[in-house]
């Protein structure tokens, strides 16, 4: 498992007559989050987070301003991402029925070890209102190379010239999310690990604040 995987935070930003305002979505079952996604094969982070963002929020003429940084952000233990997409099989043998795939970037639980494979978990829950409840698992034996612990985020501050209304909705991997603009000095509470990426547009925008506390 020695490939990277890199992934990109699109911080995108709108100056209005009071203070800054920060673009978030939200995701019917997984509250608020900011704009991100995965670099594709070949790909360079500035061109992805400029792609990422287009098609998460729908918004055509998206500037980069400036690149924030990077940090590591490898899956905890005990966990894995997977590097490419691939099959799942009943058996570690690519011999043995697969009936599900599992995507490229997807994080998985790592459970066992055998002639080359490893046996990965996929959980979704359903965060909105019970983060007890699964509301989907595959569980299942993957090459072992199709999987890596190394993952790093590109972080990158655009912003948006034009005109966006308050709230709008977009249907993009199979979910239709509701965007919105958030004054950075009063920003809702937003899912974790992501609220902890806020430290990082702190450092160029000192009066960012969150209603939270």
């Amino acid at each position: 498992m020695t490939l990277t995987l890199e992934k990109v935070v699109a911080f995108i930003t709108r100056q209005t007559p009071h203070a800054p305002e920060l673009l978030l979505f939200e995701h019917p079952y997984a509250g608020i989050q900011i704009p991100a996604g995965t670099v594709e094969q070949g790909e360079a982070p500035e061109a992805a987070v400029l792609r990422e963002g287009r098609e998460e929020t729908g918004l055509i003429g998206l500037r980069l301003v400036r690149a924030l940084g990077h940090r590591d952000d490898s899956p905890p233990e005990g966990c894995a991402a997977m590097a490419r997409s691939t099959t799942v099989y009943a058996r570690p043998d690519a011999g043995s029925f697969g009936w599900a795939r599992l995507p490229r970037a997807a994080w998985v639980r790592t459970e066992r070890h055998a002639d080359g494979f490893t046996q990965v978990s996929y959980i979704e829950h359903d965060s909105e209102p019970d983060r007890e409840y699964i509301s989907y698992q595959i569980t299942g034996w993957v090459p072992d190379e199709a999987l890596t612990r190394r993952q790093v985020r590109h972080f990158y501050h655009l912003d948006y010239p034009g005109d966006a209304p308050p709230r709008w909705t977009v249907r993009t991997d199979n979910h239709r999310f509701t965007l919105f603009w958030a004054q950075l000095d009063a920003l809702p509470p937003i899912i974790p690990p992501q609220d902890t990426w806020l430290d990082v547009l702190a450092q160029q925008f000192p009066d960012l604040r969150r209603r939270d506390g």
